[in-house]
């Protein structure tokens, strides 16, 4: 269909036209999310479907999209520079709307929620593209978008201690996971936004976050060479970042003074040419 028709619609607010089935808008609309076209794949495509989504659209449908952006999540699965991370990141982005939907309105089993975040915490650490913004095609952000999908599965009814546990360690993996890519274009604070949603729950006892701010620390320590930082730098990132929301942030969780405490010495620990106990 042509570009224009979904401009219109765009402009006139996002109404759902009535003179095409749901079915097709929503394949149309799908495939726009895979496409290197920035307008086309996040201000056509992503917004159209999200908005729709939060209106109660798919209320009724809403196990089935959910599907759909699942199954996204494979697409060229395992690909490092191609145009096919465009439509695993946004089908995560919209896969954590469908989440949040169900947070509003508890539309669905909790089975389908638990099953929802297999496929996004299976996904995120095996994602291998995590560039942020790409010239000339716009946002990618498979980190980043990751990383909104888990905050909304940690909003969940359906996630219990064991289960924002689970989240934690993915995002610990995605952290500690090599890669090329320097997390500057946002990403960190999205991962610290994401686990302040877990803890915000008031489900994970201090003796499982302790370690886990001390694995994160382990991987944060400069190492040997030209340049130590090298292989810490999203690391580094991610635990001031984390500091930072733990500090400054609203709806503080009951960690929260012994997790800034564990932080800080994380912090001092990892950073021993700028950050001493005195």
């Amino acid at each position: 269909m042509a570009s224009g028709f979904w401009d219109r619609v765009v402009t006139h607010g996002h109404q759902v036209p009535q003179d095409r089935p749901l079915d097709d808008l929503t394949a149309e609309l799908t495939t726009m999310l895979g496409s290197p076209d920035a307008h086309l794949r996040d201000r056509v495509g992503y917004s159209t479907l999200a908005t729709w989504i939060h209106r109660g659209v798919y209320d009724e449908l809403l196990t089935g999209l959910g599907d759909g952006m699942a199954a996204g999540l494979e697409n060229g699965l395992g690909d490092n520079g191609s145009d096919t991370v465009f439509r695993r990141s946004f089908s995560a982005l919209l896969l954590g709307e469908c989440v949040a939907r169900d947070n509003e309105e508890r539309l669905l089993p909790d089975n389908r929620i638990l099953r929802w975040g297999d496929r996004i915490a299976a996904w995120y650490v095996r994602e291998q593209d995590l560039r942020g913004y790409v010239p000339g095609k716009g946002w990618a952000h498979a980190a980043a978008h990751g990383a909104d999908a888990i905050a909304a599965l940690a909003q969940s009814a359906a996630m219990g201690a064991p289960e924002l546990t689970v989240l934690l360690d993915v995002m610990a993996d995605r952290l500690l996971l090599p890669t090329d890519e320097k997390f500057v274009t946002g990403e960190p604070d999205r991962m610290a936004a994401a686990v302040l949603a877990v803890l915000r729950r008031n489900l994970v006892p201090l003796s499982v976050l302790e370690p886990w701010i001390g694995r994160l620390a382990n991987g944060a320590r400069p190492g040997r060479g030209d340049n130590p930082w090298a292989d810490t730098f999203n690391v580094q990132e991610f635990l001031r970042a984390l500091h930072l929301h733990l500090a400054l942030g609203g709806q503080r969780p009951a960690v929260r003074s012994d997790l800034l405490l564990a932080l800080v010495d994380a912090l001092r620990s990892t950073n021993p040419h700028y950050l001493t106990g005195e």
